[in-house]
């Protein structure tokens, strides 16, 4: 009997950790093409000048913001469609899509005026004039690219709702071999084109996002399994209720990658008074772990799609199963983040910089970015497993208070006072980071523990 269990157990495994790894393994494909295209930007534009690259940090400041809160948002469709999918609602699919887009277009516009007006705000901080130009030109030309990434989310809602990821890791890695190009020519000047550094990096993400909108679109409407969700016919004129109900799933999405990434932009901004190298240093280790984060964010993405599924299905404990599950793997991939960051961090820094100064603060700063790897790793997975379960409220919370409330002061206090003996300058925001991100892991995770025992309970009474 007990050799039959074990048995059981395996291929229970075994099963769960194939499905959850084919359906991750595209996601992990697109969200690294995605973040190639911003190496592309770092890389090119730091080739160009230090100020280019303190310039699309500092604009990227505020884009990544707007961009975050966008598709946080909207990100609502996926757990939506996954529910429905599980419960095998079609009409409820069709219905969530069609009022997805209506909100894609509200928010897609809303967006991009209010990160060309946030452009302004670059005349009051203190920095140098040519980063105070590039940073400006960068926000105003990456901000018509909003409106195509709102539209864009809803259609990968759909499709990676209902099991298919490989449409968006067709789409990304099209747009990364466009990107590069694009880069080049906008940056340095070719085709006859003027020399824009920093700012051709924002010209060239807004095309490449509008080019992303279109593959996405026709992918999706030659895909067998989407057309039967008969999306695209039937239209709805927009409907407030169905409207409101994924904004109050998402709203609390895009709120806490707001706040969390507002407080990366606050720290790029704190930072700026302190020189272009200290902020170029810091946006080369900000760069490289961004990248790596891709890996438990992707996971964290299939897990909201998995458990979501099984919660449609009326399967809680299997949805608890995969998310037990999805949290090993994210430690095991942290593990193996931090042993690479801290045995190659001098190489890392070179592909960013040939700025010895840059490179030797971009090292100190990876070094603490090791530590953080496995807290970073868990919250992101843990937030992603709620989602499954409609649950966007309590990481919202979390966020709030273990980013604004631990990490940001706690960094500033560090950073840029002497209340702890002496000024620690980036090497004191990465370490309120450290402690922001390890509280914010631990209430997600026991988060993620309490209610999937409560469906489970509540399934059996």
């Amino acid at each position: 009997m007990t050799n039959v269990v074990r048995q059981t157990r395996e291929r229970r495994f075994l099963s769960e950790a194939k499905a959850l790894l084919l359906l991750a393994t595209p996601i992990v494909i697109s969200q690294l093409a995605q973040m190639g295209m911003n190496f592309t930007d770092t890389v090119m534009a730091g080739r160009h000048s230090e100020q280019s690259l303190a310039g699309v940090a500092i604009g990227s400041s505020f884009w990544v913001p707007c961009f975050l809160f966008l598709v946080g948002v909207l990100m609502a469709i996926t757990p939506m469609v996954a529910q429905a999918w599980g419960a095998r609602n079609k009409k409820d699919i069709k219905h969530t899509i069609q009022q997805g887009l209506w909100l894609a277009a509200v928010l897609g516009l809303s967006m991009m005026f209010v990160l060309q007006l946030l452009g302004n705000v670059f005349y009051g901080l203190e920095m140098e004039a040519q980063t105070r130009a590039q940073a400006q030109g960068y926000v105003y030309a990456v901000s018509f690219g909003l409106p195509a990434l709102a539209f864009f989310q809803i259609l990968r809602g759909l499709n990676e709702g209902m099991h298919l990821t490989r449409p968006f890791m067709y789409a990304s890695l099209i747009a990364l071999l466009i990107n590069i190009p694009l880069n080049y020519i906008f940056v340095y000047g070719k085709l006859g084109l003027p020399e824009l550094g920093g700012i051709g990096c924002g010209w060239a993400t807004a095309i490449v996002l509008w080019i992303e909108l279109f593959l996405m679109l026709f992918i999706t409407i030659r895909n067998q399994k989407l057309i039967q969700i008969n999306w695209m016919f039937d239209w709805r004129k927009p409907e407030y209720k169905k409207i409101i109900e994924i904004s109050k799933l998402g709203l609390p999405i895009g709120i806490a990658l707001l706040i969390e990434s507002s407080m990366f932009a606050l720290i790029a901004l704190f930072l700026a008074k302190l020189g272009s190298t200290v902020v170029a240093g810091h946006q080369v280790a900000m760069s490289f772990i961004s990248t790596l984060f891709m890996i438990p964010l992707s996971l964290s993405l299939a897990l909201t799609i998995r458990c979501g599924y099984y919660i449609g299905q009326g399967m809680p404990q299997r949805a608890r199963y995969i998310g037990v599950l999805g949290l090993g793997f994210t430690l095991v991939s942290a593990t193996f983040f931090s042993l690479l960051i801290l045995l190659a961090s001098d190489n890392i820094a070179a592909l960013y910089s040939t700025n010895l100064m840059v490179k030797s603060l971009a090292v100190e700063l990876l070094f603490l970015a090791a530590i953080f790897q496995f807290s970073d790793a868990v919250q992101v997975t843990a937030a992603g497993i709620l989602r499954g379960y409609k649950d966007t409220r309590f990481a919202f919370f979390t966020v709030l208070f273990a980013y604004w409330v631990v990490g940001l002061p706690l960094g500033y206090s560090l950073g840029l006072t002497s209340f702890w003996g002496k000024e620690y300058g980036a090497q004191g925001f990465w370490i309120g980071l450290i402690a922001g991100l390890g509280v914010a892991s631990v209430l997600l995770a026991l988060r993620f523990l309490t209610i999937s025992r409560e469906h489970i309970s509540t399934q059996q009474a």
